[in-house]
């Protein structure tokens, strides 16, 4: 392959990624739209095109690599069984139209992970991810500097810095993702100028974000760089190492349970998470209703002619989606989604064990503590299993990197 298609190959990744983390389009077209905005209408015709031309050429990059494509399905179908079960649900979508349209965009996120995984080894895709991170940083300090009512929050988070994104938690999720990154590849290379200085403009976007969230699904994750590094140890010391660890987080998650209260009071939080408990209620007694095979993908959360519009009711504010991952794929698909999005989670669970104890890097650690910050993302937050969205994208490329001789 020449040079200039490798440039060509990598750049077009980079663009991608930014693309699937939600920034620069969709803030621009809107017109820097706030939160209290609900009544702002725009155009979304170019950002559908930009993701249809990456579905196109995600493609026909995959049809290169055909082989490759073939034997990632035969080792583990877990995904391509879920990815079909939602383009199914389209058969008992409580909206056929939206459904048909969310399963042409996990169809077409889902490549772009395996495209990922295919394409690239794990060391290589952290580094795409750092390039494209670095370029979000520059940019999200760019449009707060020079032109503040996009890259600020407008509305009653006046004052937190949102970058390139809509809102804040999009930049914090993007940071503490980008923390991760920076600090694998600093383990593997202390001297890389570049990843410092990546590290600390990630440290620093993320609290001029102020999403509390995310610093603290960062200060979670963090410690666990050095945490799974325990399993790679020989058996006669990573059982009792691992007991070690184990106790202690258990202990700490009972402290963590009783103050519970005082912790969200002392961060500006309220017990209820910002009126996440009361919704997670609700939901539960929706998904009661369509238990097994839930109301299709995409199809619950449709306005006031809806079913989410009895859930509006009982709570008083309109939300989009749950606030929780599982929750949002148990309505859309029901205890049968759950069940093989559990059994797939299982199975790349033992499969990244195993990776971590054969590989002496950094990238034998990035597929489980990568797991780890999806699962924690998606305690207050939907992107699970949501089309268009990196977090989704990453695990479908951790889940087939992991696959022997991919």
């Amino acid at each position: 392959m020449s040079k200039t298609y490798l440039w060509l190959e990598q750049a077009f990744t980079v663009i991608s990624i930014i693309i699937y983390t939600g920034g620069v389009l969709t803030l621009l077209i809107s017109g820097g739209a706030g939160e209290v905005d609900v009544e702002v209408t725009y155009d979304t015709s170019l950002i559908r095109i930009c993701y249809f031309a990456i579905y196109l050429i995600t493609f026909a990059l995959l049809l290169l690599r055909w082989r490759k494509v073939l034997y990632a399905f035969a080792q583990d179908k877990w995904i391509g069984l879920l990815v079909g079960l939602a383009v199914m649900s389209i058969l008992w979508s409580f909206d056929r139209s939206i459904t048909i349209k969310d399963s042409i965009t996990i169809v077409g996120s889902s490549m772009f992970g395996l495209y990922l995984a295919t394409r690239y080894r794990i060391e290589q895709q952290l580094q795409l991810i750092a390039v494209a991170a670095g370029i979000a940083i520059v940019l999200s300090v760019a449009f707060a500097v020079v032109i503040p009512q996009y890259g600020m929050m407008q509305d009653f988070h006046a004052g937190a810095m949102r970058g390139i994104y809509t809102h804040k938690n999009g930049l914090g999720q993007m940071m503490g993702l980008s923390i991760l990154v920076f600090t694998a590849l600093i383990i593997d290379n202390r001297k890389s100028y570049l990843a410092w200085m990546g590290l600390v403009g990630s440290i620093a976007l993320l609290i001029m974000a102020k999403s509390t969230a995310s610093v603290v699904n960062v200060a979670i994750a963090m410690p666990f760089f050095f945490v799974l590094n325990v399993l790679k140890l020989r058996y006669q010391l990573m059982i009792p190492a691992l007991l070690s660890c184990v106790t202690i987080g258990f202990s700490l998650s009972i402290w963590l349970n009783r103050n519970l209260e005082l912790l969200a009071v002392s961060v500006g939080k309220d017990p209820t998470i910002s009126g996440r408990t009361p919704l997670w209620g609700f939901v539960w007694e929706m998904i009661q209703k369509q238990p097994w095979l839930g109301y299709g993908y995409g199809g619950f959360w449709q306005g006031w002619d809806g079913q989410a519009a009895q859930i509006w009711r009982a709570i008083q504010w309109t939300p989009n989606h749950p606030h929780n991952g599982l929750l949002a794929l148990w309505l859309d698909l029901g205890l049968v989604g759950v069940i093989i999005f559990g059994t797939g989670l299982w199975r790349y669970s033992i499969r990244s064990l195993t990776y971590l104890r054969s590989h002496d890097r950094v990238e034998g650690v990035w597929p489980l503590l990568y797991l780890l910050y999806m699962v924690l993302l998606n305690l207050t937050e939907t992107n699970l299993f949501s089309s268009n969205s990196l977090t989704w994208i990453l695990y479908v490329a951790c889940y087939h990197s992991t696959l022997k001789k991919l």
